[in-house]
C-alpha cells in the first residue's frame, strides 16, 4: 500500500488556513487553557447548565483517590443535551438516523425531547427509579438514544450492552450490574440478514439468577411482532404517555451517568462507570475543540452506541452543543460500497468520525466510491480505535478529505471517558502517524520500566500523570489502577500502551504493551511489523500475532488482507518479508503469512488479534458473537490448516 502523493511519513502537515480562519478553538486560547490546573477546567463544566453551582473544581482529600471533580454541583445531562436548546433550537434537526436497509427518520429537538419524555414516564410507571440500572440491548437506532437520555433525565443509570453480543454476556452484564430492567428488540439486520434479538434477550432472561421486573421491547421488524405477556411494547409506552414531560431529576456532578464494560465476551467483564457532571464537561469540551463541532456541525460518528465512542461523539457530545448527529445502524465499511458516501452527501456531513479500520476497508474498495459523491461538505476528519499509520493517514487526507480537511487522530478509552491526545485542529500542525500531543490540561508521559521519563525516540509505557474530569469513577476512587503518591499531580495511570514522544512532545502509539512477540530471546513489536506490511504496494490490512513453537518459543504469524483479494497472495509473500526485513530486520520475518478476505473485527473495528492466536494455536476462542463478521473464522481456520 502506497501513500499518495503529497507529504509522506514523517512529514509535517499544517491545516488549510480556511479551517484555521473558522476553528472553534484560537491558538492564543489554547495557549492559556492549562494554567492553573485544576481550575483551568472550570471553564469545561461553565459550558453546561447547572442546577446547584459546584463548589470546587476537584477534591482530592489527601491527595490521592477518591478524586472528586466540581463537588457540590448538581446537573442533569438529558436537560443539557435538550432541555436548554429548546428555545433556540427547537425545530433544529438533533438526529437523523440511517437505517441498514436505507431508512432515514429525523428528529427535531423538539420531537426528540418529547420522546425521550414519553420514555422516561414509561420507565417510571415501571418502577425504574433513581440509580436503578437500565440496560439496553439494541443496535444503534433512535430508541437506544431516547432510552439513554431517558434514564439520565430521571437518575437512573443506563448500561448500554453491544446488540451482538451473546445472551450469556448480556446475563453476565446484566447480573454484574444488578439490573432489573431491560429495553431490547424483535430484531434487527445484520448484512441484510434479520437477526432474531428477542431470542437471544429471553435466553438472558432465564440465565439470570433472579426475575426481571420490567422488559420493554421495540419493534424493529415488524410491527406488533414483539409483544409477549412478559414484555411492554416499546411504542405502547409512548403512546400511553404522548405529551408528558418528566421533571428532571438533579444528580451530584459525582453521580453515576452510566456503565458499560471493557472485556470481549470471554475472560472477566470490567466495569467502567462514569459520572455525570466530570464526564460531561470533558465530553462536550472535546468534541468542540477537538471535532470542532458546534451548533451548526452535523457530525457522523460511525461507532455503535455499544461503545465508548458511540456514547461519547454521538450522543452527548454533539447533542450538548446543539448540534445534528448522524447515527447509523452498522458499520459503513460492511455496508454497500456506494452508502457511506450517500450517507455524507445526503446530510451534509462536516465532521467524520471513524475508525482506522474502516478507512482500510475503503482503501481497500478504491478511490472509484468516494469520488463519486459530493464530499465538498465535509471539513474535519477523525479517527479513534486504533493508531492511525502513515499510509492510512495520507490516503484518508487526499481520497475523503479532498486534501482540504484536517485529520485529527485521537486517543483514548473507555476508562478516560473523552479525548486525551491529539492534535488540535486550526492550532497544530498533523504529524502523520503521530496522534499529537496531550490536550491543553492532561499531562501524559511515555516512561520505562523504572518508571523514568523516557528520552525522545525511546519506547517507553504510556502514562497518564494527573486526573482529568471524564475519568471511570473506578480509576478515580481504587489504587490500583494508578501508581499513588502524595500529590494529586503525582498520581499516575498506566493505560497498557506502548508507546514514544518526538522531540516536539508528539507522541505515535505503538499497540498494546502486551503485543510484544519474544522470539528467541528477541522482542518485537506486532504494531511495527504490522506497520512495515501494509507498506507493501496492494497489501490493505495486516494483524500480527504469536503462535506458541516449541523450538524457537514463539513464531511470527501474520494475517494478510490483499486490495484484490487472496488470489494473488502468491506472488506478495516475498515482498511482504522484504518490506519487514527492511524496516525491522531478517529476524524479524514472519514465520508464516496467511493471507485473507477479511479479519476479525468487532462493532467498533478493532481488529481481534486475540481470536487470530487463538486460531494459531489450535486453542478454543470462544463466543464469536461480538465480531462484525463472524463468518470469517471458519474461513481463518481452513486457510490456518493450508
Amino acid at each position: 500500500m502506497t501513500a499518495p502523493d503529497g507529504p509522506q511519513a514523517g512529514d509535517v502537515v499544517d491545516p488549510p488556513t480556511g479551517f484555521v480562519t473558522q476553528a472553534n478553538v484560537a491558538a492564543a486560547e489554547a495557549a492559556s487553557f492549562d494554567a492553573p490546573w485544576p481550575d483551568c477546567w472550570a471553564a469545561a463544566a461553565d459550558r453546561l447548565d447547572w442546577h446547584r453551582g459546584y463548589d470546587t473544581v476537584l477534591d482530592s482529600g489527601d491527595g490521592g483517590p477518591p478524586f472528586r471533580w466540581f463537588v457540590g454541583g448538581e446537573l442533569n445531562a438529558c436537560v443539557n443535551c435538550l432541555d436548554r436548546h429548546l428555545d433556540e433550537r427547537g425545530d433544529d434537526v438533533a438526529l437523523v438516523w440511517e437505517g441498514h436497509l436505507d431508512e432515514r427518520v429525523t428528529y427535531t429537538y423538539r420531537e426528540l425531547f418529547d420522546e425521550v419524555n414519553a420514555v422516561a414516564a414509561g420507565l417510571c410507571d415501571l418502577g425504574v427509579g433513581e440509580d436503578d440500572v437500565v440496560t439496553t440491548y439494541l443496535p444503534s437506532m433512535p430508541a437506544a438514544v431516547a432510552v439513554m437520555l431517558a434514564c439520565a433525565r430521571i437518575g437512573a443509570v443506563h448500561n448500554v450492552v453491544f446488540a451482538g453480543f451473546s445472551a450469556d454476556a448480556l446475563a453476565t452484564r446484566m447480573e454484574r450490574a444488578g439490573s432489573r430492567y431491560l429495553v431490547t428488540c424483535d430484531g434487527y439486520y445484520r448484512r441484510g440478514e434479520a437477526v432474531n434479538q428477542r431470542r437471544r434477550a429471553d435466553n438472558a432472561r432465564m440465565a439470570l439468577p433472579y426475575d426481571l421486573d420490567a422488559t420493554v421491547v421495540v419493534d424493529r421488524l415488524a410491527a406488533g411482532s414483539s409483544h409477549t405477556e412478559d414484555g411492554a411494547r416499546y411504542d405502547d409506552l409512548l403512546a400511553a404517555h404522548e405529551g408528558t414531560t418528566v421533571e428532571p431529576v438533579p444528580r451530584g456532578a459525582s453521580d453515576p451517568l452510566f456503565r458499560m464494560y471493557t472485556s470481549g465476551t470471554t475472560g472477566e467483564p470490567k466495569a467502567v462507570t462514569h459520572t455525570t457532571g466530570g464526564y460531561l464537561a470533558q465530553v462536550a469540551w472535546t468534541t468542540e475543540r477537538v471535532l470542532d463541532v458546534d451548533s451548526e456541525t452535523t457530525i457522523w460518528g460511525t461507532a455503535d452506541l455499544g461503545w465508548i465512542t458511540g456514547h461519547s461523539y454521538v450522543v452527548y457530545g454533539p447533542l450538548s452543543l446543539g448540534a445534528t448527529t448522524v447515527l447509523s445502524e452498522g458499520s459503513p465499511d460492511a455496508a454497500d460500497r456506494d452508502r457511506p458516501w450517500e450517507i455524507v452527501a445526503a446530510n451534509d456531513v462536516n465532521v467524520l468520525y471513524t475508525a482506522p479500520t474502516v478507512v482500510r476497508s475503503f482503501m481497500k474498495w478504491g478511490t472509484a466510491y468516494p469520488e463519486a459523491h459530493d464530499r465538498s461538505s465535509l471539513r474535519l476528519l477523525g479517527s479513534v480505535g486504533e493508531p492511525l499509520d502513515a499510509e492510512t493517514w495520507h490516503w484518508y487526507h487526499e481520497h475523503v478529505g479532498g486534501g482540504d480537511c484536517p485529520v485529527v487522530d485521537t486517543w483514548w478509552q473507555t476508562e478516560t471517558g473523552a479525548v486525551l491526545l491529539t492534535t488540535l485542529p486550526g492550532v497544530e500542525s498533523m504529524r502523520p502517524g503521530s496522534v499529537g500531543r496531550p490536550l491543553a490540561g492532561i499531562e501524559a508521559t511515555v516512561r520505562d520500566g523504572a518508571d523514568a521519563v523516557c528520552a525522545p525516540g525511546e519506547r517507553g509505557w504510556l502514562s497518564v500523570d494527573r486526573p482529568w474530569p471524564a475519568m471511570a469513577r473506578e480509576l478515580a476512587t481504587a489504587s490500583d489502577w494508578g501508581a499513588v503518591a502524595d500529590a494529586p499531580e503525582r498520581w499516575r495511570y498506566r493505560v497498557g500502551d506502548e508507546a514514544v514522544v518526538d522531540e516536539d512532545g508528539y507522541v505515535t502509539v505503538l499497540g498494546r504493551v502486551d503485543d510484544v512477540l519474544n522470539v528467541a530471546g528477541r522482542r518485537f513489536s506486532t504494531a511495527e511489523i504490522e506497520h512495515a506490511i501494509v507498506q507493501v504496494d496492494g497489501v490493505a490490512e495486516a494483524a500480527v500475532i504469536g503462535r506458541d513453537d516449541p523450538d524457537i518459543g514463539t513464531a511470527i504469524v501474520a494475517y494478510v488482507t490483499t486490495e484484490d483479494g487472496p488470489a494473488g497472495a502468491a506472488v506478495a509473500r516475498d515482498d511482504v518479508d522484504a518490506a519487514v526485513a527492511a524496516a525491522i530486520g531478517a529476524g524479524s520475518t514472519p514465520d508464516e503469512v496467511v493471507f485473507t478476505p477479511d479479519l476479525p473485527k468487532t462493532r467498533s473495528g478493532k481488529i481481534m488479534r486475540r481470536l487470530l492466536g487463538d486460531i494459531a494455536n489450535g486453542e478454543d476462542y470462544g463466543d464469536t458473537s461480538a465480531l462484525r463478521n463472524p463468518e470469517v473464522v471458519g474461513e481463518l481456520e481452513a486457510r490456518q490448516r493450508e
